[in-house]
């Protein structure tokens, strides 16, 4: 029997420039109990699997790596079945190649957190995303101002972007329960999040712990997000997911699946410029919604777009000079 209590779940593929990043990240943490740290490289062809050797060589008894020789995911095998087969914790930490983890603390917190609170399905935190080539901050991501526990409803309807990845924790007897939605799901944050919070609570805390790098090349956001057309097909596959997701639940979130069909296809109208639309019928409900700052940025956009162009070129020489 293992004493292992945390199993931390990291997926690598070519990402020899920002591995050690996660992987300091991991063996940072000061906790009371044990962990490990399964990291899967899929045959990356750069240096990735090198920086993770000597890191095995190092700590031994907490790296524990698989080393692909044929690319899987290509294969359409998946990665997480993958890993977590081999999981000897009771929770389970995400934390992607690419991304890394700031607070050595963190799994301290989550794991006490779960322990004193098993009806607990995901435990979730703040973060922050900033840019891949020096870190810059972008964005701040916060479920809520100070710690919350969230139904499904505000799972469903905060989407994809409401919890950073690298913040999921939950219970590994979960891992495996994996309804019919998620195998047409275009992505696999989210869907988990939502089977989660199907299973038990899902508890906020209200802190930074991690940061999640965005602009990563061949990273699924450069795969699946780089043009209108590939969001487009995205969100249709989001929206498929949503209906699957419907049925499942026998229509008990209905309303709430249906109010996030509607939010990403306001996204996608102000993606594609078309603020008549974004402005009209049942989207107009959800474009008030949006911040008084982010519908003023709009406007511009929509009647003097030089002027917005400008200011964003300003901005970012300023945060250029302001870096030297």
């Amino acid at each position: 029997m293992t004493d292992i209590l945390v199993s931390i779940h990291c997926a690598a593929y070519n990402h020899e420039k920002y591995i050690a990043d996660a992987i300091e990240g991991f063996l940072m943490q000061k906790t009371n109990f044990k962990f490990e740290v399964l990291i899967h490289d899929d045959a990356s062809t750069d240096k990735t699997a090198e920086i993770i050797r000597e890191y095995e060589k190092q700590h031994p008894d907490i790296i524990k790596p698989i080393y692909q020789t044929e690319n899987q995911y290509s294969k359409g095998i998946s990665i997480s079945k993958l890993n977590l087969q081999r999981a000897q914790g009771k929770y389970i930490a995400i934390c992607e190649g690419d991304d890394y983890w700031t607070d050595p603390y963190k799994l301290q917190k989550q794991a006490v957190y779960m322990e004193e609170h098993p009806e607990c399905s995901l435990c979730v935190h703040g973060g922050y995303v900033v840019n891949a080539s020096d870190k810059h901050f972008i964005a701040k991501i916060r479920a809520n101002k100070g710690n919350k526990v969230f139904n499904t409803e505000e799972v469903i309807e905060g989407g994809g972007g409401l919890f950073i990845t690298n913040s999921m924790f939950y219970p590994l007897k979960y891992a495996n329960n994996r309804p019919d939605f998620f195998k047409n799901a275009p992505v696999g944050d989210y869907p988990l999040a939502i089977n989660l919070s199907l299973l038990g609570t899902v508890y906020y805390i209200d802190e930074p712990m991690s940061e999640y790098r965005t602009g990563v090349s061949n990273s699924w956001t450069d795969r699946n997000a780089s043009s209108i057309s590939k969001k487009v097909e995205h969100y249709s596959k989001i929206a498929t997911m949503l209906d699957e997701i419907n049925d499942y639940t026998l229509g008990k979130f209905e309303n709430a699946l249906e109010r996030r069909k509607y939010q990403d296809q306001l996204l996608l109208f102000i993606e594609q410029r078309k603020y008549k639309e974004a402005r009209s019928g049942k989207n107009k409900e959800f474009y008030l919604a949006l911040s008084y700052k982010r519908r003023i940025i709009i406007t511009i956009d929509q009647y003097c777009p030089i002027f917005l162009n400008f200011a964003r070129i300003a901005k970012r020489s300023w945060s250029k000079w302001a870096m030297r």
